[in-house]
């Protein structure tokens, strides 16, 4: 395709990557219903708690993760919006401390809008990484839509020992993310035509490296708890994090990994929509010292992430092997912790300027 007549899916969608979640709130509603789902002793993981995948023992000591991700487009190039959905989805694997093994694409396709040359591209995407997950993208579904949807169900599988929840963290742990904040604030600045081209290039560098790390660091033993960081923003899933453990939270700001642009874009007052929600639903449970710039971590907090890094939670004397795994998948820059689970206070997480 001529660039000239090069497609922007961006052009297609109202919203973008994981900033298209429900908010919260509502999410909360709609998850209540009416139906009770019979107990399974064999469901380890389910509706029961707010975690990244569904986990079913498989009663010889392993278990089998069970995980779907979709979402509209957050670049504008088909080829990477594949890459992006794909990654994005295969992370709750890693999340939970699991080994991907196969997926299955999800396609929503505005068929009288857009060629399905372009879709092929999409699902190219996929494949690719999912190449560099080591596993087969192994058939998938299909329907016409309004809007480009793409995604992925993923399986995997992990040792039960080895798996990480995030509802599982004690008193005392240390925090570390694995991917720097601020890729919703950068993708709507791509949304809205002002995304300087360097910063494109890092967008969706960070948008389609997989949280491979995660396998590896699940089997860590002082591992109290994991999850990755998506359309909730850091803020909503540290909440899920601590709330769940009955816990509150220690964040320390000026140790935040923060993407390269992010703060250049929220200068300009360029804050995805999303953000708001996310605030509107974590606001009441967020306390703030003196000295942190509340105004710059009201947009920064609740920053949707798609594909965000890993939130790990570990016991001080797991931190040297966790030092070691990170440098080993090229996370150097990310050895530091950036908070720690305290005690249950009135506020579910205390942001700290140190």
């Amino acid at each position: 395709m001529e660039a000239a007549d090069k497609i922007e899916l961006l052009q297609y969608s109202h919203g973008a990557g994981c900033g298209c979640k429900i908010a919260p709130a509502v999410l909360d509603e709609i998850l209540k219903g009416r139906v009770a789902m019979p107990d399974s002793n064999s469901l380890l993981v389910g509706n029961s708690s707010k975690d990244d995948a569904a986990v079913y023992d498989m009663g010889n000591g392993t278990a089998l993760i069970s995980t779907t991700d979709f979402f509209m487009p957050i670049v504008n190039d088909a080829y990477d919006f594949g890459r992006i959905a794909a990654a994005n989805a295969i992370s709750d694997v890693y999340a939970m401390g699991g080994k991907p093994i196969m997926a299955l694409a999800i396609l929503g396709w505005p068929v009288e809008k857009l060629p399905a040359s372009l879709a092929q591209e999409v699902i190219d995407g996929g494949r690719a990484v999912c190449i560099e997950a080591g596993i087969p993208l192994a058939g998938g579904h299909s329907i016409d839509s309004t809007e480009p949807i793409f995604g992925l169900s993923v399986n995997g599988i992990v040792n039960i020992e080895h798996l990480k929840r995030n509802d599982t963290a004690n008193e005392g742990d240390w925090l570390f993310l694995t991917k720097p904040l601020g890729v919703g604030i950068l993708s709507t600045a791509q949304k809205r035509g002002v995304l300087q081209p360097e910063h494109l290039d890092i967008l969706i560098a960070q948008l389609t490296t997989l949280n491979k790390a995660g396998e590896a660091i699940g089997k860590i033993a002082g591992v109290s708890a994991m999850t990755d960081v998506t359309g909730f923003g850091l803020l909503g899933h540290l909440i899920e994090m601590a709330e769940g453990s009955k816990l509150s939270a220690e964040l320390y700001y000026s140790k935040l990994p923060v993407t390269e642009g992010a703060r250049e874009y929220l200068s300009q007052r360029i804050v995805p929509d999303a953000t708001y929600r996310n605030w509107n639903a974590y606001s009441t449970k967020t306390g703030f010292d003196a000295g942190v710039n509340v105004m710059e971590a009201f947009s920064l907090l609740p920053d949707p992430q798609t594909n965000g890094g890993l939130l790990i939670a570990i016991k001080e004397e797991g931190i040297p092997a966790l030092t070691e795994i990170l440098n080993s998948y090229g996370l150097s820059s990310h050895t530091e912790a950036i908070g720690r689970l305290i005690p249950s206070q009135e506020k579910i997480v205390i942001v700290k300027n140190g």
